[in-house]
């Protein structure tokens, strides 16, 4: 056979050949894609239920502690806004009341107004007649009491924002001996793979520990900063007070 006669031949043998590295290519290309899908699938997730979960029993006290400390946050944030509303007329029908002599009326406007400065004020008036100082000591220990019925619930939060770290870091800590026990006993067997699975076990108490200590630590000084306020408040509408009894009579 001559060389012309062969040409045909190979070129349906190259034709072949092309189609097969095309055909291969194109199965190459949808393993590749099949593969890089059940990859995909089969990658896992996490969920903030399956961390409390794994996180163990430490994370039920921390649980306790952070739905106390926002009860507390937000009933202390109420009670503070509500005390720090302030009526612009209250001193003035003070006044009006006491350079009238009608001090039983001053009283009725105290009791009505159902504020710290209102009870401070009331205290100042049924001292009326005694000693300027004692007057104001009665305002002051009144202002105190104030004071420390705003505050309920800060202990809570002050402790809350110090101990659920340290709660954390006790999870941790715990599920690290027991990733390191674990570990020890499967010998030869043990895995990096077993060997992380226990540590970002153990770490999820520590992160759980610092969300809630950083709500409590938030919490706590925002109650601070109001209750400083409705402090300085009541210190001023003390002042206007004994200014008001030192006035001389019209």
């Amino acid at each position: 056979m001559s060389i012309l006669a062969q040409i045909p031949v190979i070129a349906d043998s190259l034709t072949g050949l092309t189609d097969s590295a095309a055909t291969v290519a194109t199965v190459d290309t949808v393993t590749s894609a099949a593969a890089a899908a059940a990859a995909t699938e089969a990658a896992p997730s996490l969920s903030i239920w399956q961390l409390c979960v794994e996180g163990g029993w430490i994370m039920i006290p921390l649980a306790l502690l952070a739905v106390i400390s926002i009860y507390i946050f937000i009933e202390r944030a109420i009670v503070t806004y509500k005390a720090s509303k302030l009526d612009d007329t209250f001193m003035k029908r003070i006044k009006d009341y006491i350079h009238d002599g009608e001090i039983e009326s001053a009283l009725n406007l105290c009791r009505s107004d159902n504020s710290p400065y209102g009870r401070l004020i009331s205290k100042g008036i049924s001292r009326i007649g005694r000693p300027m100082n004692d007057v104001l000591v009665a305002i002051e220990n009144t202002g105190n009491l104030e004071v420390a019925a705003l505050s309920k619930g800060l202990p809570w939060l002050a402790t809350t924002a110090a101990g659920a770290p340290m709660l954390g870091f006790l999870g941790t800590v715990i599920g690290m001996v027991q990733a390191f026990f674990a570990i020890a006993n499967s010998g030869n067997a043990a895995s990096i793979g077993d060997f992380a699975g226990g540590i970002y076990t153990a770490l999820v108490t520590t992160v759980a520990g610092l969300v809630v200590g950083i709500i409590a630590l938030f919490a706590y000084n925002y109650l601070v900063a109001r209750i400083n306020k409705v402090m300085n408040l009541m210190e001023a509408r003390t002042m206007d007070f004994m200014d008001l009894l030192n006035e001389p009579a019209e």
